[in-house]
């Protein structure tokens, strides 16, 4: 059974900054000849790693609300220049509108289980993702959403 995890995303005011960060983060390493991979640092490593990656994803929280997911496609240890051990989290560049979900704050990252996820935005919902940001977290503030 997959495993996912949550995450705060800091420095992003919407589900659009978030994407707008990933394609600006894809083309710079493409320029500097890297692999055009999107990953996250994160300081502490996964000790459930296979079951993260095995259909897993990373459930953004943007403005104390779980918005969207990006699906884990590796997780890989490693020793920064001043010799911490930190960890990317290998993430598929395209991002999952959800069902918003209200969460408050934390550090670091959370296991979250398929149950307690929030349901991918289908069909019947589309529009909520057509709908302007400032409109949407306005209306889920007023406990509308």
């Amino acid at each position: 059974m997959s495993l996912n995890l949550i995450k705060l995303c800091v420095g992003c005011d919407s589900v659009e900054d978030l994407e707008e960060l990933i394609t600006f983060r894809l083309d710079e390493r493409r320029r500097a000849g890297e692999p055009a991979e999107q990953f996250h640092t994160t300081r502490m490593v996964p000790t459930r790693g296979t079951e993260l990656t095995d259909g897993g994803s990373l459930y953004w929280v943007i403005k104390g609300i779980v918005q969207c997911r990006q699906r884990l496609l590796e997780i890989r240890p490693f020793t920064d220049s001043e010799g911490i051990g930190r960890c990317h989290l290998v993430l598929e560049p395209t991002v999952v509108r959800t069902e918003w979900q209200p969460r408050r704050a934390f550090q670091g990252w959370r296991y979250l289980k398929p149950e307690d996820a929030p349901a991918d935005l289908g069909q019947g919902k589309a529009a909520l993702a057509e709908m302007p940001p400032k409109l949407r977290l306005e209306l889920a503030e007023l406990g509308l959403l």
